[in-house]
């Protein structure tokens, strides 16, 4: 199954939901009016698109429409896609060019971040890249092994450290293993933090800064995890955390799981944070760069 395929098969739920709702509008109104607006932004919201991003995608389409003096619902289609992919941008690809670069994983427990490292690293090892994973990830019980697991599973090297020991520490042995092997992407798992818990997200910023003093040349991405199935409140994480460091973009989880995609859309609107990979099932293929033009396409079923 190709890329595109993979993507318009996870957005199903999606899909299935906002287009039966979205056929039924277009098929009730003979002409674009404002009640056609209004059931139109109603739609975007039940597909979690929030309040705020659906008024913007309504009032650009006002716009387009006046431009364009149409009239007719069909034509309106090209106009919305249109206008969603503008939103979602071109900023969606990793900015990983030195030698090594350093890819930090953070979220809260349960969103499928670990999971999330362990695919991200076997893109990279596809691409042809030596990967070097750090176990940061010392409070939760299992997450090292859990970790460990994947590591094998991709036929990648991993730095360990106990269960409760210092996350920096590991890290920072992590960026040392990461010099002395020449690798080319260092991949930190963190501490599956709850965005309200202070001791812990004051670590995560212990983190970033060894990462900067000891590495102060690379390129460092750092990814949110997020589980899609959790609608806004997944845009109400990414708030809590963009308050600790600069989040440089999104991995959205489980998004086969839900029928609230739109949730992608409000992110990058009301963030300014870019989807860069995915989740649309189990497998270990199944995390994907995010296109939006994909992405778009798999909501319309086009």
């Amino acid at each position: 199954m190709g890329i595109f395929s993979k993507i318009s098969s996870g957005l199903k739920k999606t899909r299935d939901s906002f287009m039966s709702a979205y056929s039924g509008l277009v098929s009730s109104f003979t002409k674009i009016d404002e009640d056609f607006f209004e059931e139109l932004e109603e739609i975007l919201v039940m597909a979690d698109v929030s309040v705020a991003t659906a008024e913007k995608i309504c009032n650009e389409l006002r716009k387009t429409v006046k431009e364009k003096r149409t009239t007719e619902p069909t034509e309106i289609k090209s106009y919305l896609k249109e206008i969603i992919v503008d939103i979602l941008g071109n900023d969606n690809h990793l900015k990983l060019d030195t030698k090594p670069s350093v890819l930090v994983v953070i979220g809260v427990n349960g969103a499928g971040k670990t999971t999330s490292v362990g695919k991200i690293s076997a893109l990279f090892k596809a691409e042809g890249k030596s990967v070097l994973l750090g176990a940061a990830d010392t409070f939760r019980a299992g997450a090292v092994e859990q970790l460990d697991v994947w590591a094998k599973r991709v036929n990648v090297p991993i730095i360990k450290g106990a269960q409760n020991s210092d996350p920096a520490a590991v890290v920072y042995d992590t960026i040392s293993s990461g010099k002395a092997r020449n690798s080319d992407i260092i991949i930190c798992d963190t501490a599956g933090r709850l965005h309200n818990n202070k001791n812990l997200m004051e670590e995560l910023a212990k983190i970033m800064r060894i990462i900067r003093r000891e590495l102060p040349d690379a390129d460092i991405e750092t990814l949110l995890v997020l589980d899609a199935t959790t609608g806004q409140n997944a845009v109400n994480q990414a708030k809590e955390f963009g308050k600790v460091g600069d989040i440089t973009g999104i991995v959205l989880t489980k998004l086969d799981g839900t029928a609230k995609g739109g949730v992608v859309i409000s992110i990058k609107n009301e963030l300014g944070i870019p989807v860069k990979f995915v989740g649309v099932g189990e497998g270990v293929d199944d995390l994907q760069p995010f296109s939006p033009t994909d992405f778009v396409d798999g909501i319309f079923g086009e």
